[in-house]
């Protein structure tokens, strides 16, 4: 049986080009087929044996999806992964790349465990969403790090009312209201003042964006909740983004509603490390402290 790979890399980057070329040599010299999106292949000069698939049978009965880039390159490849259940895995080439398992100085490592087949996958709770206006369905979406309620207009505030398991929580007067994932709390959820929740805790997040309220502080609710996101009919129209990625905008008097995803995103994980570690290593916290070791 012939072990399949899918590359998803930043073609825009000369760096990340080279890297791509690379894993793509050890892995056809390895004995798998190596797939990449069609659209992509002029612009990464890969060596012969390299197959262009279209995205929609792209990770179809793929063993593993590679990203190689940062967390948008990541964010990319989980849209073809995650339909098919296939393991993805993160090659950092891009900045802080916390969704990223390996860096760039450990690719032969990463690609040899993944030849041997020496790691384990690990499941990340997702958020699916729907938008409805007047009765009809506007849009329909997932997100593996956060759902996003903003204002469209940049002048004026928007008006939220915001439910939790069918109940009234809040009215906010606010730039918009983030919908994370714990995954996704290390991301916009975090630069909007929520806190940090390991990836094996099961919850959901809901984090107002410069709130003009009383009671603005960052939620965490149970795994099963249900968010609803009201925009007030006599407020400016808002724009709903998943991940950064997909957006749609919201007439006066739309309706998101939020909850946990039916589909996780498969990570595929190369060893055991503490996400303590990783956290330290992401945000270059200060473990010695401003005066050293003094011990």
């Amino acid at each position: 049986m012939t072990r399949s790979a899918l590359l998803v890399t930043h073609t825009g980057r000369r760096q990340s080009a080279q890297h791509a070329r690379t894993v793509a040599h050890d892995l056809l010299a390895a004995g798998f087929e190596v797939r990449i999106i069609a659209d992509e292949v002029a612009d990464l000069d890969l060596p012969d044996g390299v197959r262009p698939v279209d995205d929609q049978e792209a990770a179809e009965d793929i063993e593993i999806v590679l990203a190689l880039g940062g967390d948008g390159t990541f964010l990319r490849a989980a849209e073809l992964a995650r339909p098919v259940k296939a393991p993805l895995l993160g090659i950092n080439l891009g900045k802080v790349g916390f969704l990223a398992e390996a860096e760039i100085d450990h690719i032969d490592e990463a690609v040899r465990e993944i030849v041997s087949g020496d790691y384990t996958v690990d499941e990340r709770l997702t958020l699916d969403v729907r938008a409805e206006y007047d009765g009809r369905l506007i849009a329909e979406s997932w997100a593996l790090n956060e759902v996003t309620v903003e204002k469209g207009q940049r002048a004026q505030m928007l008006e939220l009312m915001v439910d939790v398991d069918g109940r009234p929580l809040s009215r906010y007067g606010c730039d918009g209201v983030v919908c994370a994932t714990p995954t996704g709390s290390t991301a916009y959820a975090f630069s909007a003042g929520g806190p940090v929740v390991w990836p094996e805790v099961e919850a959901l997040l809901l984090v107002p964006i410069s709130a003009h309220a009383l009671f603005s502080k960052p939620l965490v609710t149970a795994p099963t909740s249900t968010f609803k996101l009201t925009v007030d009919p006599y407020t400016s129209f808002a724009v709903l983004c998943c991940d950064g990625r997909r957006t749609w905008d919201l007439p006066p008097g739309s309706m998101v509603t939020v909850e946990r995803g039916q589909l996780p995103v498969r990570l595929v994980r190369l060893a055991p490390r503490p996400f303590t570690d990783t956290l330290v290593a992401k945000f270059e916290l200060p473990v010695v402290g401003w005066r050293g070791n003094r011990r």
